[in-house]
């Protein structure tokens, strides 16, 4: 029998309370792997009671003894690598060196949680005015939740968490229902680590629990990573009920190649940030502007490169790129490559069709390159969120910013040249979060700010980085006279 996943309550495994299950597929090989149940409010009010319960006992412990946890946390984490990146292999579909990759950025989320005793630090001002002192503190706010994606489903989980709970809050997190296995594993870790009941807790669903986690009075603020509609209603819905909210949307991710740089090594940084995890992340690369002379050069290297990528099973150590997470996404890729050739682009390299050798009903969808892609295409606009790459022209670098500008997204772009005057005026001048100098894929790491501009984000504040204590602590002035 197929298990059914449970909820993580207070410290302990409990059973939801809803009739209905959702089944979470292998999407290379059909399998149904598991069911994760569609949690109701009632499963979400008891593990905000739980949380709200161990909240006062969590934030009055001293926050070197709260880092503690998250170094046995990444101790555990480390032992339990390989088998953390092989279910998410099984679960998202993509390659067993990108899984690894995704397990190690997560990691490195702990290692910056570690740092909190440091990072919290305030400042302050003797002798304000004459015998008076003023400082500030960071306190603990509550409850706080995560509503995750698919696509990386064991790290952006691990941006949140870890922080959230060294600063001192209590948190609630609700995994993807497509993908809800990496968390499970990982808070199977978490209870070894043997912290007070209810600080941590696991609560599974879809729209339902969602709703339940954004309008529940107990829960001080959410972060969320998905679409930008979705994004756009999560902001909106938290800000209505007065919480604090921080919203990471889709992305359309334009990348500029100019004439001076160097096109094989520009255009091999380039296919493994479109095809890497199928183009299912938000920092793929979507759009290559070539500038000029290099428009033609780089659209030649970019299909000699991307049509040799080995399609296959994310198992397979030989695989360089993997499945998309379902049919259903499949099926929408598929869709929208025949939109771009209906508007008229040219269909370079199609990935449609594909078989893999042993996983015939796998959700594959392999390379593809619409060239002569021009701004109006909604391919050129919307998100595709699969292993689909444009190419479009620019007569020059003005006519490349432009280009990029025009995105109602702005999550990150990239620009491939040898020109430092070049580089610095994309940096100066371009409408994204993130940006790449001869980088495929601008990842912040850790202690920086997972930027987002535009339609890419909703809110104030980042994950990651300093925003993140912004986001899990309150600013409390104190003003003191002793004499």
């Amino acid at each position: 029998m197929v298990r059914k996943l449970k909820n993580y309550i207070g410290g302990e495994w409990v059973e939801s309370t809803t009739d209905t299950y959702t089944p979470v597929h292998n999407p290379a090989t059909c399998e149904v792997v598991a069911e994760a149940p569609e949690s109701t409010y009632e499963d979400m009010d008891r593990a905000v009671q739980a949380a709200q319960v161990a909240f006062e006992e969590w934030r009055r412990m001293p926050v070197l003894n709260r880092a503690q946890y998250m170094h046995h946390f990444k101790t555990l984490l480390e032992d339990r690598f390989e088998d953390i990146s092989r279910i998410v292999v099984e679960e998202n579909g993509k390659t067993i060196d990108e899984a690894r990759g995704e397990v190690r950025r997560g990691i490195e989320s702990v290692d910056y949680a570690i740092g909190m005793p440091f990072l919290m630090r305030n400042d302050g001002v003797e002798d304000i005015s004459s015998g008076i002192d003023e400082t500030t503190i960071r306190q603990p706010v509550g409850v706080f939740g995560a509503i995750t994606p698919f696509n990386f489903p064991f790290m952006v989980p691990i941006w949140f968490m870890p922080t959230a709970i060294v600063c001192g809050n209590t948190y609630i997190m609700k995994p993807s229902p497509q993908t809800p296995l990496s968390m499970e594993i990982t808070y199977e870790i978490l209870e070894e680590l043997d912290m007070p009941e209810g600080v941590v807790n696991l609560v599974h669903g879809g729209k339902d629990a969602a709703m339940a986690m954004m309008e529940h009075p107990g829960v001080a603020g959410v972060s969320f990573v998905g679409s930008s509609p979705v994004a756009k209603i999560i902001y909106e819905t938290c800000s209505r009920n007065g919480k604090r909210v921080q919203a990471q949307g889709g992305a359309k991710n334009y990348i500029a190649v100019m004439p001076d740089a160097d096109i094989a090594a520009s255009v091999k940084n380039i296919v493994g940030a479109a095809y890497g995890c199928a183009g299912q992340r938000c920092l793929a690369a979507a759009v290559v502007v070539g500038v000029g002379d290099a428009y033609d050069k780089v659209r030649e290297e970019l299909i000699n490169q991307a049509r040799n990528l080995q399609v296959g099973y994310g198992l397979d150590e030989t695989t360089q790129m993997g499945t998309v997470v379902s049919d259903a996404a499949k099926q929408r890729i598929e869709n929208m490559i025949e939109q771009g050739v209906k508007e008229g682009a040219s269909l370079d390299l199609d990935g449609r069709g594909i078989v893999v050798n042993g996983f015939e009903g796998g959700s594959f969808v392999g390379p593809t390159i619409l060239s002569d892609v021009k701004p109006d295409m909604v391919v050129a606009k919307e998100e595709i969120f699969g292993p689909v790459l444009s190419i479009m022209r620019a007569d020059d670098f003005e006519g490349a910013v432009d280009i990029i500008n025009q995105s109602k997204y702005g999550n990150a772009a990239s620009i491939f040249t040898s020109s430092g005057k070049d580089a610095r005026e994309f940096k100066y001048r371009v409408n994204a979060g993130n940006i790449g100098v001869n980088i495929g894929v601008a990842a912040p790491s850790a202690s920086f700010p997972f930027g987002g501009q535009k339609d890419s984000f909703f809110g104030d504040l980042h994950g990651q980085g300093p925003d993140s204590i912004e986001f899990f602590t309150e600013r409390k002035v104190v003003i003191e006279r002793w004499i």
